[in-house]
């Protein structure tokens, strides 16, 4: 078995996250997003803790991240899931080791919630996050067309932190 290593991610990890992450947009079930950003703009859009990386045999093999559902201070400690595993990894339970990892992570920063959107066709996604302690909150049918003009539906998964002020919620 390789060694496995969690670690924060670095912008020097970009090259290999970006590719991971368009990996998964090829599959047309991870996202509804059709192109990667550039570093400056998804840096801008995502939490600056709570980004990590997991490496298998010394190669960086996926990552995760959080952005801020709201910007209003009521919803401080609430974020999505961002979670990616490059296509040669994916089976192989990394994305387990590295969804709990950041929900670890994320407790320990402040956040009370974990919120993921899945996507209707990733039974995969929806394992992950039940497995990792998130739980069916609703179903949005319909709700947005892919790349094709296919209607799909998504839903919400959410994770609740054991304790109602997590250890890091002073910091919020």
């Amino acid at each position: 078995m390789d060694k496995i290593i969690i670690r924060p991610m670095t912008p020097e990890d970009w090259s290999t996250v970006s590719r991971i992450y368009v990996e998964g947009i090829a599959t047309e079930y991870a996202t509804f997003q059709t192109e990667c950003p550039p570093y400056t703009a998804w840096d801008a859009s995502h939490t600056k803790e709570c980004r990590l990386v997991i490496l298998s045999g010394g190669v960086l093999a996926g990552w995760c991240a959080l952005h801020r559902v709201d910007p209003r201070w009521c919803y401080r400690g609430v974020a999505e899931v961002s979670i990616y595993v490059g296509e040669q990894f994916r089976g192989h339970g990394l994305g387990f080791q590295l969804l709990s990892a950041l929900c670890a992570a994320a407790e320990k920063a402040g956040y009370w919630t974990l919120q993921s959107t899945v996507l209707q066709d990733n039974a995969a996604s929806r394992a992950l996050h039940a497995k990792c302690g998130f739980r069916l909150v609703g179903r949005r049918e319909r709700i947005a067309r892919d790349c094709h003009g296919r209607w799909l539906d998504t839903y919400l998964m959410e994770r609740r932190a054991a304790a109602d002020e997590p250890e890091g919620f002073k910091k919020l």
